[in-house]
């Protein structure tokens, strides 16, 4: 099983947090963009092959203590596919219209990005582990 230190995906929630924050304040599609690509990454290479893994492993983790707890690392994987999606519906509602629908979008990868930053929560990572747990019922 693949497990990743639990402090990268919070700190990558965190980074996340900030450029999300400031896409709804400039409603900057060109960063929302580049979100959408760190969720492509994160989701199609894992979290810590992203760019904000990256700079996790390369500039934080040295300067922290060793590795006290890791987990999984599908459920932060299949969360940053939740948040590509809605990154993708985002950049869609800011180029091609409605500008709420960017908006909303953005403001939903917000509060999931800040509840896992601020309270350590997944929202995707919950999510995995509830669909996990129908199918084993089911299978």
């Amino acid at each position: 099983m693949d497990t990743i230190d639990v402090r990268g995906p919070r700190f990558g929630a965190a980074v996340t947090t900030a450029v999300l924050a400031t896409v709804l304040v400039t409603s900057g599609w060109v960063l929302l963009a580049w979100q959408a690509l760190c969720f492509a990454v994160g989701a199609a290479a894992g979290v810590q092959r992203s760019p904000y893994g990256w700079v996790f492993r390369a500039f934080v983790r040295p300067r922290l203590g060793p590795v006290t707890e890791t987990e999984s690392a599908a459920p932060p994987r299949f969360a940053q596919g939740v948040g590509l999606v809605f990154a993708l519906v985002g950049l869609a509602g800011y180029l091609w219209g409605p500008e709420w629908l960017g908006v909303a979008a953005t403001g939903c990868a917000l509060a999931a990005a800040f509840l896992n930053a601020v309270f350590s929560y997944c929202l995707g990572c919950e999510t995995y582990l509830l669909l996990r747990r129908a199918t084993a019922v089911r299978g």
